[in-house]
């Protein structure tokens, strides 16, 4: 059985701190989602995910950039990075790092469900014959990817991996699942293009993008969960899982 072999006590410099478990599901309105699938290099995927996460096979890694036109903090833009995985049986994508446009908002997310997040200026373009996106930091371009040649697709149809999320918890250093509803109002499925990433901006070295898998663009309401279960990095899930308390 493949688990991954990173030190949960290394993954965890930088990781965001969550206060307490209690805080309630949030809707969010008017939400664009670009999700880029691309199978990477198998060589030292396990080195990317904690001892409590398994590879996927092939491995594959999933970025994720939205807009979001109503929320608390009014409209902000959110990428991330994550590496496709499975917590027990269940599909999950371990977030690497993201960014964020909107500084409440970025504290809002790594303060009630453990996003891990830096500033970062965000761009999602969406034309008749592609969809754009791209992300910069202080300057520096980071990541440019593509849908090319869109095409409609059910609702449905349309699917997004859950989050994991490494975070400091009342309960000590854990792994927490982060799972959105998603209400899917328009879907397009494309053809992916990565023009640029750097893994080493991502917290991703290691990360080497071999072959596209998918495209997919949506528009949707998104609402992040109220928190329900998290589990212990160094062990699997089938043991380790925990419940938490509001």
């Amino acid at each position: 059985m493949l688990v991954g072999t990173a030190d949960p006590r290394i993954l965890a410099d930088g990781a965001p701190k969550l206060p307490s478990f209690d805080t309630d599901a949030l809707r969010l309105v008017g939400v664009e989602t670009l999700q880029v699938l691309f199978e990477m290099e198998s060589a030292g995927t396990e080195a990317l995910l904690p001892p409590g996460l398994h590879p996927t096979l092939p491995p594959v890694v999933t970025w994720l950039v939205q807009r979001v036109d109503e929320s608390p903090w009014g409209p902000f833009g959110l990428a991330q990075c994550r590496v496709e995985c499975r917590s027990g049986l269940r599909p999950r994508g371990f977030l690497r790092l993201g960014f964020v446009d909107e500084p409440r908002a970025g504290a809002a997310l790594a303060e009630r469900w453990g996003f891990r997040l830096c500033p970062g200026r965000i761009v999602l373009d969406r034309g008749y014959d592609r969809v754009r996106a791209c992300v910069e930091r202080e300057g520096k371009r980071i990541l440019e990817l593509q849908s090319m040649d869109p095409q409609p697709l059910r609702p449905g149809d349309a699917y997004i991996v859950a989050n994991v999320h490494l975070a400091h918890t009342p309960k000590g250093l854990r792994l927490v699942q982060v799972d959105p509803d998603w209400e899917v109002e328009r879907a397009e499925r494309g053809r992916p293009l990565v023009d640029r990433f750097d893994a080493e901006a991502w917290n991703s070295a290691g990360v080497r993008p071999s072959h596209p898998v998918a495209a997919l663009f949506t528009l949707s309401s998104m609402t992040l969960p109220a928190l329900r279960y998290v589990s212990r990095p160094d062990a699997l899930a089938f043991q380790a899982t925990e419940r938490v308390d509001r």
